[in-house]
């Protein structure tokens, strides 16, 4: 898994464990010792996860540890630059020679661009995706769960707010954490 990988952990309605995938696993495997039930959901896409909780905590751990690189094929490889392939019509292949530093350097300034271009509304898609599954799975008999997933895809956040007061409160607040890039990334 990636190092960076988060995730939160709820028993029912309360926020049992929270941060990176091992302590949270570790956590789940000693409420799932004592028979209790436990939800955990990715912090990044709302998506539920599954830990292998068999065996010692080390091998737990160890499962949960990101998986050693894996060799680099031929390219530049100090670069991290691999070869492939990218069909053109010759009118495209014209124009990117014609530019400074050739067909790579412009793809890749194309490239860039075009992710600048997306990075705003890309990271409020997936905020409100997170969120909705996330509220889908947790609060979907919520009061007030529709028209809050009605203003979280509207980027309506004091409605948002407002239709989330009356939720539990872990609940409601790791909702609102999972939404809140949706509504910053509006504002901006």
């Amino acid at each position: 898994m990636d190092e960076a990988f988060t995730c939160t952990a709820f028993e029912g309605e309360r926020r049992l464990a929270a941060g990176p995938a091992a302590a949270v696993a570790l956590a789940v495997k000693r409420a799932a010792a004592s028979g209790a039930s436990v939800l955990v959901f990715d912090d990044r896409s709302g998506r539920p996860v599954d830990f292998d909780l068999r065996g010692s905590d080390a091998e737990v751990t160890a499962r949960l540890e990101p998986a050693p690189p894996a060799p680099r094929p031929a390219g530049r490889p100090k670069l991290g630059v691999v070869a492939r392939e990218v069909t053109l019509l010759p009118r495209h292949w014209d124009w990117l020679a014609a530019q400074p530093g050739g067909a790579s350097v412009a793809l890749r300034k194309l490239v860039e661009a075009a992710r600048s271009a997306g990075a705003g509304e890309e990271g409020r898609r997936q905020a409100r995706e997170a969120a909705d599954r996330f509220m889908g799975a947790m609060l979907g008999d919520a009061c007030g769960y529709e028209e809050a997933a009605r203003a979280l895809y509207a980027g309506d956040a004091d409605r948002f707010r407002s239709l989330s007061e009356g939720w539990p409160a872990d609940l409601r607040d790791h909702a609102r954490r999972l939404a809140g890039p949706a509504f910053a990334a509006e504002a901006a």
